[in-house]
């Protein structure tokens, strides 16, 4: 006999409506995890969501051979911008295999090497930002980091500088913000505040595929030899059906990328706060920089040389959870709606019932991880890191359908954490803040604000 799925009591016909936030889903989440564990659901209006929060179950519905991602709610609303693209794409669709055999040439780590010297050089361009903020030097690491990851992004993929670390924000930052936040809201709204809304989500909508329009007509009128993303998306056929993209697909690629590479930012500020709640790290930190190092500037030969700046990233991307989740869904079998059993039968679901992993509560299971809200990067590190149970690392998603650009992010995310931590002194502008996150397809630390300095002065 299975063991009911912990619920919240709800009340009638609405259920479990006011049990999560519209504005604030994933915090919600958090705390559900928290208080059920490994399992709970919940229902709106009818309809039932399952959650998963421990690593044993992440793993288990993690098995290609039985479930695959889900595709449903707000990822069909982003359709609305970039289509049947790589992030959105259904299962059943051929699109998905035709961009990923594209591109998953130009995310290797090889290539992605390449462009360490581009991360680096603007990296080094903020610091600089900084560096002359004199007594004037509270900032918004948030916001700071958000306009480096798309001038990173922008330049390393397409090849091209936005100049955008300074003066008025980029509108594509904002309209990435309301695409992403209606995406989520619209699925579990009223139709007629969707119809109130379209608005925002059109305008959204537009800003980005104009961006995305002129990083076109720049390379087509500023012809280069640069073999990198965007000149795979204009040129490049796919090896299997020889199709190439055509202009409206291309525009749907390049948008996907900095929605992709968005939790990057939420990443490094979240880092900063735990660097400041830990000052042992950031010595031992140094250390290891000043060592490799020496007195010379950071290189991509030096990378895979600093086993604690790694550790210091994945224990980020363990406790931030910056991509808060993802979307899980039974394999169809042909005429058997049997329930899914979980956990070796203590659990069934409906043969075609989604589930979304809770990163919240899995990277944070009692059952594996000791201490599990300390931040301790040796866990993440050496045979600590290899003993690590799969369901407990899925911080790129999961399958063929993990982060095509994890690569990427991992270069960013150790080359800028290496750079702040060896060149800048961080000090919290509020000793007492503590974190609180909000988010839609990333979670993020809300007004957190630090003063900063180039270390040692």
């Amino acid at each position: 006999m299975s063991t009911p799925i912990p619920q919240p009591a709800g009340l009638p016909l609405l259920g479990n409506i006011f049990d999560v936030d519209p504005s604030n889903t994933w915090w919600s989440l958090k705390g559900l995890a928290e208080k059920y564990g490994e399992i709970f659901q919940i229902k709106v209006l009818g309809h039932t969501i399952v959650f998963i929060g421990s690593v044993a179950l992440a793993e288990e519905i993690c098995d290609e051979k039985r479930f695959r991602k889900y595709v449903g709610g707000p990822i069909v609303e982003t359709r609305s911008l970039v289509h049947n693209a790589l992030f959105t794409a259904f299962d059943n669709e051929d699109s998905w295999g035709i961009a990923h055999r594209i591109l998953a040439p130009q995310l290797t780590p090889e290539i992605i090497s390449s462009h360490f010297d581009e991360i680096r050089d603007v990296t080094a361009e903020l610091i600089g930002n900084w560096a002359q903020l004199g007594d004037k030097n509270e900032i918004d690491p948030l916001a700071q980091l958000n306009r480096l990851n798309l001038e990173a992004t922008t330049l390393t993929l397409f090849g091209k500088r936005l100049n955008c670390l300074t003066g008025p924000e980029h509108p594509m930052l904002q309209a990435m913000e309301d695409a992403t936040s209606e995406a989520m809201k619209r699925p579990n709204r009223p139709g007629f505040l969707n119809w109130l809304y379209g608005g925002k989500m059109k305008r959204a909508v537009a800003t980005q595929r104009n961006w995305a329009a002129d990083l076109v007509k720049y390379r087509v009128e500023n012809p280069s030899d640069r073999r990198d993303m965007l000149w795979a998306m204009l040129n490049a056929k796919d090896p299997e059906t020889g199709k190439s993209f055509t202009e409206s697909e291309v525009i749907d690629e390049i948008v996907t990328m900095p929605i992709g590479s968005s939790t990057a930012h939420c990443t490094l500020a979240a880092g900063i706060l735990f660097l400041l709640q830990n000052p042992d790290v950031v010595s031992k930190a140094r250390k290891e920089l000043d060592d490799v190092l020496g007195d010379g500037p950071l290189a991509a030969e030096h990378l895979p040389r600093l086993p604690y700046i790694a550790g210091i990233v994945r224990e980020t991307l363990r406790l931030a959870y910056p991509a808060p989740g993802f979307n899980i869904e039974p394999i169809p079998r042909a005429g058997d709606k049997c329930p899914v059993l979980l956990a070796g039968g203590k659990y069934q679901v409906a043969h075609d019932q989604a589930m979304i992993i809770v990163l919240a509560g899995v990277n944070r299971d009692p059952a594996v991880f000791d201490d599990p809200l300390v931040f301790r990067p040796e866990r993440m590190m050496g045979e600590a890191l290899e003993r690590l149970p799969a369901g407990a690392k899925k911080w790129f998603g999961n399958g063929k359908r993990e982060c095509i650009g994890k690569h990427w992010a991992w270069d960013f995310l150790v080359t800028v954490l290496a750079k702040l931590i060896h060149e800048v002194d961080f000090e919290a502008a509020d000793p007492s803040y503590v974190l609180k996150q909000d988010g839609w397809f990333n979670v993020r630390p809300v007004k957190f604000r630090v003063k900063v300095k180039p270390r040692g002065v």
